[in-house]
């Protein structure tokens, strides 16, 4: 008689039998591509700790969506960066400010799309913080609330699919449903960034949103990554306030959070975002031939369905796109 262990070998043969046993698959409807937009036409800034994502002028965003809708990508989250930053980033929720203009064209250009639009104020700020500070540079709650029910109402009567809060204001969901029912957007979801931490992973994004805090950090209100069962908190105080869709951010550090997090709401979508650090590291080992970038690419989103993700936030979309759909 042989081994045990010769039947798991026999389900690894070749690749074909590996496939027909594999537990965990990577499909194109499972990533969001992310698109940062900014003022100007004919532009494409290439984002230098990004190889391959660029801040688009709004003609080029609309380009960029429907290739990525040809390629199958069904879903994009849209990020925005004004000219003119102020202490409150009113330019969030000006009807006339770029991410508004950026969610009405994309959404006109490709209908079928589904457009997330980010709701937060770190990239319309002039000192880079999520909301409203007090003199001393703390984060007011409560104010902060109060414009991003005026932002959820911009973004939805543009066009939005679904309002992505991200800023990790307490109570976030409530007012920004309140918002949206108030005026008539009852089929607008919420995916709401419920268990967002305070990470080094974000250093790229920062670059492509223009996003940098001036000043100090933003640990009093993001998430501490020593942390795992507080996850299960803010996930149920989200679906208590209404919202739709959860998601954990960043990914790959967090694969544990994430599986707690699906087991505890299975009835939930469950969102994760594969974050700019996460891509970049990938992309600068890959430039100097230390890694196989096409293997680890796959390896790492099926990690992260395989935690538990339904839905991939990811700035390899494309890329996987071309693999899966060719």
């Amino acid at each position: 008689m042989k081994f045990p262990e010769t039947r798991a070998r026999r389900l690894r043969k070749t690749e074909n039998i590996r496939d027909m046993v594999a537990q965990t698959h990577l499909n194109i409807s499972d990533f969001v591509y992310p698109i940062f937009v900014r003022e100007g036409k004919n532009v494409k800034n290439p984002i230098d700790s990004m190889p391959g994502i660029y801040q688009l002028s709004i003609d080029e965003a609309v380009k960029e969506v429907k290739e990525a809708y040809l390629l199958g990508i069904k879903s994009v989250i849209l990020f925005g960066i004004p000219n003119v930053k102020d202490e409150l980033g009113t330019q969030a929720y000006d009807e006339n400010g770029i991410i508004a203009k950026a969610i009405y064209e994309v959404k006109s250009a490709v209908p079928e799309l589904v457009v997330v639009a980010d709701a937060c104020f770190c990239e319309y700020t002039s000192h880079g913080h999520c909301g409203v500070l007090n003199k001393e540079g703390e984060l007011l709650n409560d104010p902060t609330l109060d414009m991003l029910k005026k932002e959820a109402y911009v973004y939805a009567k543009m066009g939005a699919d679904i309002i992505a809060p991200s800023g990790m204001m307490d109570g976030m969901v409530k007012v920004i449903r309140e918002s949206l029912d108030e005026n008539g957007f009852y089929n607008t979801a919420i995916m709401s960034y419920s268990v967002k931490y305070s990470s080094s992973f974000y250093g790229p994004f920062r670059d492509a949103a223009e996003s940098a805090p001036a000043f100090g950090d933003r640990k009093s209100y993001q998430m501490d990554y020593r942390n795992a069962d507080e996850a299960i908190k803010e996930c149920m105080l989200d679906i208590e306030e209404g919202a739709d869709y959860l998601m954990v951010k960043p990914a790959l550090s967090y694969l544990d959070v994430i599986r707690n997090v699906k087991e505890r709401f299975e009835y939930m979508p469950l969102a994760a975002y594969n974050v700019s650090g996460e891509y970049s590291m990938v992309k600068a080992a890959a430039k100097r031939g230390w890694v196989d970038e096409k293997q680890i690419m796959i390896e790492m989103l099926t990690s992260i369905k395989r935690a538990g993700a339904d839905i991939i936030i990811t700035y390899f979309a494309k890329d996987m796109a071309k693999i899966l759909g060719g």
